[in-house]
């Protein structure tokens, strides 16, 4: 009985500060958000993410209702982020928005579970205590970080290895269709 109450009490605390409570979510009306992290928080996400800087990062939306049972959240994000560009290394600023939606869902299916098949949306997720909107900004800011940074004067150039006395090969050797396209259209002109 202990136990139980002690459970029970551990459940009320969120588990972050942004945490929103589901039952405390209001069915009518929309629960509006305005997530702006300080800047001690951006450079702590900022390491994390392996990113050079993080100078503006905003999280705005609301969670609304969706029948008696499923939620919504819909939100903007928005960030500038400065990483390493992937060619010289040079620093690359970036600059982030965009829309962000999750569907959170009551009987939401495990696709994981045998024979379940994968949902068509992505958004969707299983509906739990707590939904926080920080958990989804940053989630949805490591989605959407470049892969490969470039800076607008960086070049990849031309690498050739080969062994001493043989003849590097060429990204024309490498594609052998090419040449029978060209005949086929000197071909074609004949």
């Amino acid at each position: 009985m202990v136990q139980e109450t002690k459970a029970a009490s551990m459940s009320q605390t969120p588990p972050s500060p942004t945490a929103l409570r589901v039952s405390g979510l209001s069915q009518n009306t929309a629960t509006p958000f305005d997530l702006r992290p300080a800047k001690a928080q951006r450079t702590e996400l900022a390491t994390q993410m392996d990113l050079l800087g993080l100078r503006k990062l905003s999280f705005t939306g609301q969670i609304t209702s969706l029948g008696a049972a499923d939620w919504q959240l819909d939100a903007t994000l928005g960030a500038t982020v400065v990483q390493p560009c992937a060619v010289t290394v040079e620093p690359v600023t970036t600059r982030i928005d965009v829309p962000v939606r999750r569907v959170y869902q009551k009987d939401f299916i495990d696709v994981d579970a045998p024979e379940a098949e994968i949902p068509d949306d992505d958004a969707v997720e299983p509906l739990s205590t707590w939904i926080d909107p920080a958990d989804v900004m940053i989630e949805a800011l490591v989605l959407h970080l470049p892969l490969y940074p470039r800076a607008p004067d960086a070049e990849l150039g031309v690498l050739s290895v080969s062994e001493p006395g043989v003849r590097p090969m060429t990204d024309e050797d490498a594609r052998p269709f090419a040449g029978l396209a060209a005949l086929k259209e000197q071909l074609k002109d004949d």
